[in-house]
């Protein structure tokens, strides 16, 4: 009989899709009999963040560790590996999974020199978010190109992230995954509506990154057979906030626009008929999975992942950026609602067959095991 594993998963910020996959992971592992923990920023210490970990406190039976990881690169990058690889070594760790660009970098040089613990990496866009023009892309590409032979494996969530990696850094001289993020079946079932549900509902951060300005431009071109005024929900917070609401109140949407801060997801989707999500970039966006799972039709754009997601019905992904081909396929969505609910249907059966929790689990499982038999 083989022997639980005893797993530590390495992150920066417990926030967004990142921080889903780890405590995700984390539970699906600890159900499975394996021992894991955590090693987070102690800079992130927010109210909500210190909820989202406490919740995991009885899944993460080798505790939840707390360092600074500041997201730039800085002398504390030099000290803190050692602080990684001394509580690996308390807990006497197999693998050490990195997360993100920080995470990743801090567990394979706790690994360096080591047969042990193993070193697992996933980008989760992170390094691929990096413009190889900057000086901070330029040194963490740098450095992932020296970490490559510290690396037991990469396990990228998409073919575009493997491919991207291996355009931007470098084709990975190690093991390479391709393990999609996946749902529990629990999230499959529709939602109930709330209310007076809005036309559309936007989940994600508020920054130009996830196309938040492109998405108030198109509102402005939308109209209904009924006459009535094109509604949007926008859930989330971030750094362009105030410059979003700015521009609302500049075109004239503010009885049209709700902003109702961050929640839940599928809370949100209870707000409205069809989820938007008009990203400028994104590696594999649970949102567009959670929003399909849960029942509304998504008008989104062909970035990333996405694609991946949405093998087969592809016709119908939108250019980044363009306010008038994303006001053109949300149009449609409120012109043909009944070929909204067909592609919907045809895109949630892949995403229920392709992208379970169960799956992804089993496969990283797997994977550490076959890493550390190697090792």
């Amino acid at each position: 009989m083989t022997r639980p594993l005893r797993i530590l998963q390495v992150m920066r910020a417990p926030v967004g899709g990142l921080f889903r996959h780890v405590a995700d992971l984390t539970r699906m592992l600890n159900a499975r009999g394996h021992s894991v923990g955590l090693i987070v920023d102690a800079l992130a210490s927010d109210a909500q963040t210190t909820a989202r970990l406490e919740a995991l406190r009885d899944h993460a039976t080798l505790g939840i560790h707390a360092m600074p990881m500041p997201r730039v690169l800085g002398k504390g990058d030099l000290t803190a590996p050692f602080a990684v690889r001394r509580i690996a070594q308390r807990v006497s760790a197999d693998i050490l999974h990195g997360h993100g660009a920080k995470g990743g970098l801090y567990a394979r040089l706790a690994h360096l020199g080591r047969k042990l613990p193993a070193a697992v990496y996933t980008p989760h866009g992170g390094v691929l978010h990096f413009s190889a023009r900057s000086r901070s892309g330029q040194v963490f590409h740098w450095l992932e190109r020296k970490l490559l032979n510290q690396t037991g494996a990469i396990v990228f969530e998409s073919q575009f992230a493997r491919d991207t990696y291996s355009r931007l850094i470098a084709p990975p001289s190690c093991r390479t995954e391709i393990i999609y993020n996946g749902l529990d079946r629990a999230e499959f079932e529709p939602v109930a509506k709330v209310g007076d549900p809005a036309d559309f509902v936007f989940v994600g951060e508020l920054r130009e990154l996830k196309g938040i300005f492109p998405l108030v431009d198109a509102l402005k071109q939308l109209k209904r057979t009924d006459g009535r005024p094109v509604t949007l929900v926008m859930a989330g917070d971030g750094p362009q906030r105030d410059e979003l609401e700015a521009c609302i109140a500049a075109l004239s949407l503010k009885d049209q626009v709700r902003l109702v801060g961050s929640q839940p997801a599928r809370s949100v989707f209870a707000m409205g008929n069809y989820a938007v999500i008009p990203s400028l970039a994104e590696s594999l966006p649970y949102v567009v999975l959670e929003a399909t799972a849960a029942g509304l039709p998504v008008v989104t754009t062909r970035v990333g992942g996405i694609p991946e997601i949405f093998a087969g019905t592809t016709e119908t992904l939108g250019e980044p950026g363009n306010a008038d081909a994303l006001a053109v396929s949300m149009q449609r969505m409120l012109d043909e609602p009944g070929a909204a609910m067909a592609e919907l249907a045809t895109r949630r059966r892949r995403v229920e067959t392709e992208f379970s929790l169960d799956t992804m689990a089993t496969r990283i499982e797997a994977l550490y095991r076959d890493i550390l038999y190697k090792a």
